[in-house]
């Protein structure tokens, strides 16, 4: 049986069949796209559990990719690039893309990253105990995905959602970035700390001057916060 299916985008065809050859060794399904067209397309027949998206595409490109996916589907979105430049890595994350990989990559670090990706989700959206947190018009909800600021639900990508319920659920706790990259998402990453700034920032864009009880604040040369007023 199929542990889920992946789209791999990527116009060099070589990479696509490296990845194909080690996923499905894994034990997934893998659809295979070389551009951006073409993955929208297939994105939208096919429903795959997660993507791992080129930035380098013909037609539309990764971004293009990704911001018309992120208009319809909170699937995770793990970006492959061959540029390390901390401004195409923060575009993609702002752009609600959950992980970057730069290439040339090792296929073992990325099947660690989908396993870590994929077994949270179905963790969450199992019958287990409904994971909630709550305060002054907020409400985080990771049996749905679902954040409700001031009774409306705002579309928010899995990794900031996971990132806030870890903050809000240890209310007043001041956390290092590392500590935040180990702790929220799962394994061994491979990045840099300021992912967590890409992620809080587009967070604060949700919630400022929402509510006086509670704020997510920043705590100088150390970390962040999810502050909650006594």
């Amino acid at each position: 049986m199929s542990l889920g299916k992946i789209l791999v985008v990527d116009d060099d065809k070589n990479i696509c069949e490296l990845l194909r050859l080690y996923l499905e060794k894994e034990g997934y399904s893998v659809i295979l796209s070389h551009d951006g067209e073409e993955a929208v397309v297939k994105f939208n027949a096919l429903k795959p559990d997660l993507i791992l998206l080129d930035i380098m595409l013909p037609g539309l490109d990764g971004w293009q990719v990704c911001r018309e996916i992120r208009k319809k589907s909170n699937v995770p979105i793990i970006m492959l690039t061959a540029k390390g430049e901390t401004f195409d890595k923060v575009l993609g994350l702002e752009l609600g893309a959950d992980d970057y990989v730069v290439k040339p990559f090792d296929t073992k670090e990325i099947v660690a990253r989908i396993k870590a990706v994929l077994r949270r989700i179905n963790q969450q959206s199992g019958g287990g105990e409904i994971k909630e947190v709550s305060y002054d018009k907020l409400t985080v909800n990771m049996t749905r995905y679902e954040l409700k600021v001031d009774g409306k639900v705002i579309d928010t990508p899995p990794k900031e959602l996971e990132l806030l319920f870890h903050l809000a659920s240890n209310p007043n706790r001041v956390f290092t970035r590392d500590q935040l990259l180990d702790e929220v998402w799962g394994f061994e990453y491979y990045g840099d700390s300021r992912t967590i700034d890409v992620h809080v920032k587009r967070l604060r864009e949700k919630l400022e001057g929402v509510s006086d009880k509670w704020a997510l604040k920043t705590v100088w040369g150390v970390g962040y916060k999810f502050e909650v007023n006594e």
